[in-house]
């Protein structure tokens, strides 16, 4: 049986999967598929769709991890306390702004913003999936294309 990785598939999965991972996302899944050899019609939408897949589970369901975490051990609770602060300093941009606040949150390519942060923001301010997701979805559309154009340069896109 012939390895996955290397091929065009392979790329793909790989693209997806680091777009998945917070911290990385798509800012490090559009270079990585560019080292790869990916074509940018196929990594920038696989990169995007990736990076949207964890977040309505964040938002749903990050509270309840949050709480199962603080009971089982200190390092734990430490954890989601270094997360809630993360989340609690970029609370008032979102509050003030609501859902372009999210969004230019999430566009912004740079370490401490992107989905994940913004799914968590999201979250710690009890927003309703249907009003975040969108907000996040944009910005991640919007970094997408950012980071793009860092990769790749303008032309690309025309």
């Amino acid at each position: 049986m012939s390895s996955l990785w290397g091929t065009v598939w392979g790329n793909v999965l790989m693209t997806f999967l680091i777009s998945m991972v917070p911290v990385v996302e798509l800012r490090g899944a559009i270079p990585a598929a560019v080292i790869a050899g990916l074509d940018i019609k196929i990594a920038l939408p696989v990169a995007i769709i990736g990076n949207l897949v964890p977040v309505p589970f964040i938002i749903v369901f990050i509270r309840k991890i949050f709480k199962w975490m603080q009971s089982k051990n200190q390092r734990l609770r430490d954890l989601v306390h270094h997360f809630e602060a993360k989340a609690d300093a970029r609370k008032e941009q979102v509050l003030k702004y609501e859902f372009w606040g999210l969004m230019i949150l999430v566009a912004i390519p740079l370490p401490g913003t992107g989905a994940w942060t913004g799914a968590l923001v999201a979250a710690m301010l009890d927003m309703q999936l249907k009003r975040a997701f969108p907000a996040i979805a944009m910005g991640v559309v919007a970094a997408g294309i950012i980071v793009t154009i860092a990769t790749y340069g303008v032309s690309v896109l025309i």
